[in-house]
């Protein structure tokens, strides 16, 4: 899942990609001599969301290499950013590995990352705003693996006990204030969510906001449409309609329906997971976030398969990449632990086995993807740091601060 932890970390793996020289361009070194043998090793690196994940990646690497005849060997994570800044540092990078779509642009920037797209002949079969989001100085770098949106999950039986049906499903932001003031009382929060941009901003866009244009070469934070969505979001918290996670003793919005603090809450697809491991006996419905002022919009997230530049088995990483991010391989992911495929003609297979993921799969063609802009991290990490104390505080002023601090990342980053 997406949280203020990943954003910290981020934040971390910049300071030391500052300190280490990690990023420093590799178009001055030599160029890696090519293991052209007929079997090769190699190495991948993945951070995981538990046991399940782990697994599925091993079991395909598995299969990859018996097919294939190349060895490949999985390894997790245990930081991932710091991992790999570390191993880019060192000149000793793995060969694949994960990349969030939050860190992209500085690896790319840095030029630690081999762009191959060019070499995938289906790469249209992954969505314009997925490309987008993996795509540096007009070059496909590198193939999403998997996409997320956001979604209005409801605990079931939370909303019967109101007197709701689902002809009460909010389709508003005003139908969202009322049965979030039903839903709230006898230790029930009607909202609960993360406090962080990863969550509210989709209020900013839903009001015809964002954070940048859509070349993302201007910063576009302090506007009156990205103040009245904050404003919502502060109207709500100061009802007590909607609460932060962290309110109601939880550490994000799925443990909150799960131990039924919060009667909904705005997830990703991964809460499906979660839910299944965590809160089994729990039901919940998932529908699409009510529309803005500006119209319906949820927020994608999404990682990518990166290729090593300084890796000495390029052409056969691409050949694993190519296996692991095919049609049938992102479905075997999709059920063994839950995420959304990134391939279109993958994503409609799912969404007919998975009913309940309707909302999350139809909020890909209108989903705003994320700023990919080399340093931003550090911007988003402020930003999440402000808006924490979104509920007293001036919108205006917080929108200003983020517009002054990315218009400063912008410059360093492009």
């Amino acid at each position: 899942m997406v949280t203020r932890t990943t954003v910290a970390a981020l934040a971390t793996c910049a300071a030391l990609l500052a300190a280490t020289g990690c990023s420093s361009s590799f178009g001055d070194a030599k160029e890696p001599e090519q293991d052209k043998s007929g079997k090769q090793e190699l190495t991948v690196l993945i951070a995981t969301s538990g046991d399940a994940e782990t697994q599925a990646v091993k079991a395909a690497a598995a299969a990859y290499a018996k097919e294939s005849g190349n060895a490949v060997t999985v390894s997790v994570a245990k930081d991932m950013n710091q991992q790999l800044a570390q191993a880019f540092a060192g000149h000793k990078p793995p060969d694949v590995f994960y990349v969030n779509s939050d860190q992209f642009a500085n690896y790319a920037k840095g030029g630690s990352l081999y762009p191959y797209g060019d070499r995938i002949p289906d790469a249209s079969d992954f969505s314009e705003q997925l490309r987008t989001s993996f795509t540096y100085d007009g070059k496909l770098v590198c193939l999403p693996k998997d996409t997320s949106t956001l979604g209005l999950a409801v605990n079931s039986d939370l909303w019967k006990k109101a007197g709701l049906t689902a002809k009460d499903y909010p389709k508003s932001w005003q139908e969202l204030r009322n049965v979030a003031d039903k839903l709230t009382g006898g230790g029930v929060t009607g909202l609960v969510t993360s406090d962080e941009y990863q969550r509210l901003g989709v209020f900013m866009k839903q009001a015809g906001g964002w954070l940048t244009s859509t070349d993302q070469k201007k910063m576009t934070a302090a506007t009156p449409e990205n103040a009245e969505g904050l404003a919502f979001v502060q109207s709500m918290l100061t009802s007590g309609s909607m609460k932060y996670a962290k309110q109601v003793d939880t550490s994000w919005g799925g443990e909150a329906l799960g131990k039924g603090k919060a009667a909904m809450t705005i997830e990703g697809n991964w809460l499906d997971g979660g839910m299944k491991l965590d809160y089994p006996d729990v039901k919940y419905d998932v529908v699409p976030l009510p529309a803005g002022p500006a119209g319906r919009s949820t927020l994608a997230f999404s990682t990518c398969w990166g290729v090593a530049a300084e890796s000495a088995h390029r052409a056969a990483s691409v050949d694993l990449v190519t296996y692991l991010s095919s049609a049938d391989q992102q479905l075997a992911f999709a059920d063994a632990f839950g995420v959304m495929p990134s391939r279109t003609s993958a994503l409609t297979t799912y969404a007919e086995r998975q009913p309940r993921a309707k909302a999350w799969v139809e909020g890909s063609a209108y989903a705003q993807g994320p700023v990919t802009i080399a340093g931003f991290d550090k911007v988003l990490s402020q930003f999440n740091t402000d808006l924490q104390s979104l509920r007293t505080a001036d919108p205006k002023k917080i929108l200003a601060d983020l517009q002054r601090n990315g218009e400063q990342a912008i410059a360093k980053g492009n």
